[in-house]
C-alpha cells in the first residue's frame, strides 16, 4: 500500500512538474503576443548612452517593423552617426549599412554578440522578440504583480546567454524586466521597460534602459511618434532600401 501512495505521488509530482512548465511557456508566448501585436510599428528612437565614468551620449534613430522578423533601424543624429542602419529579416539574416564605406554587409553568426553602433544591444538582442520560440521556460516565483521566469536555450539554439530572467505582468503580459546571465551563471546585462501604457488598442513600453554590469554601460531608449498598423511596403525591407533610406 505504501509503495503505490508513493508512486501516486512521484507521478502526480511529475503531471504537474509538466503543467507548470507548459504553463510557463504558454506565459512566455503570450509575452511575445503582446509585444508583438501590431501589425506594423514605426518610431522615433532618443538614446542616451552612459559610460562607467558618467560620460553621456545622445543619439536618434528611425525604427520600422512589419510582423515579427522584418525590422529597421537607421541612426538620423548625431553627425557621426547619421546613416548607419540595420536590417534584420527572417531566418536570423541580418544587414549592416555603413555610410562612411557605402557598404552594404551581411552579419556573420559568429559576430552576433558584439554590440550594436557601441549600444548595450548586440545584433542578437535585436534580431527577435520572440523568446518562447528560443528558450524554454520554467516559472521559479512570482508575487502579486508578476510571474518570475527562468529561460534557457533550447536544444540547437546557439545563445552568448546561459540563462534569462523574466518578470511578466500579471494584469496584461507585459514583460516588464530581463535579467541575462552569461553561460557560467553570473549576472551580464539587465533589461527594465517602463511607461508601460495602452496606445490605441497594443500595450507598449515607451521607455526602456539596458545596463551592461559587466562594463558598468547603459543605454536608455525612449521611444516617441509611435504609430501603429500603417501600409509599409516589404521593399523597405531590403538592403536596397537600407543604404537609400532616409
Amino acid at each position: 500500500m505504501l509503495r503505490t501512495s508513493n508512486l501516486i505521488i512521484v507521478a502526480f509530482l511529475l503531471v504537474w512538474g509538466n503543467l507548470m512548465a507548459q504553463d510557463a511557456q504558454s506565459i512566455v508566448a503570450k509575452a511575445d503576443a503582446v509585444v508583438n501585436a501590431p501589425k506594423t510599428q514605426k518610431a522615433v528612437m532618443k538614446m542616451l548612452l552612459t559610460d562607467k565614468n558618467g560620460n553621456e551620449k545622445n543619439r536618434e534613430a528611425a525604427f520600422l517593423q512589419k510582423g515579427t522578423e522584418k525590422r529597421i533601424m537607421r541612426f538620423t543624429a548625431p553627425a557621426d552617426q547619421k546613416g548607419i542602419a540595420f536590417l534584420s529579416l527572417p531566418d536570423d539574416i541580418q544587414y549592416l549599412y555603413m555610410p562612411a564605406f557605402h557598404k552594404v554587409r551581411r552579419i556573420a553568426s559568429h559576430v552576433k554578440n558584439t554590440k550594436f553602433a557601441g549600444t548595450d544591444f548586440t545584433y542578437d538582442d535585436l534580431s527577435s522578440f520572440e523568446y518562447a520560440k528560443d528558450y524554454d521556460a520554467k516559472l521559479v516565483d512570482q508575487n502579486d504583480k508578476n510571474w518570475i521566469l527562468k529561460l534557457t536555450p533550447k536544444s540547437g539554439v546557439k545563445k552568448d546567454y546561459g540563462k534569462l530572467k523574466m518578470w511578466v505582468s500579471k494584469d496584461n503580459y507585459y514583460p516588464e524586466k530581463i535579467e541575462y546571465y552569461d553561460k557560467g551563471g553570473n549576472l551580464w546585462k539587465t533589461m527594465e521597460r517602463r511607461q508601460i501604457e495602452k496606445v490605441g488598442k497594443y500595450w507598449v513600453s515607451k521607455e526602456m534602459e539596458i545596463k551592461d554590469v559587466k562594463e558598468n554601460h547603459s543605454t536608455k531608449m525612449q521611444l516617441k511618434d509611435l504609430r501603429f498598423d500603417i501600409k509599409i511596403s516589404d521593399k523597405t525591407f531590403t538592403k536596397r532600401y537600407l543604404k537609400r533610406a532616409k
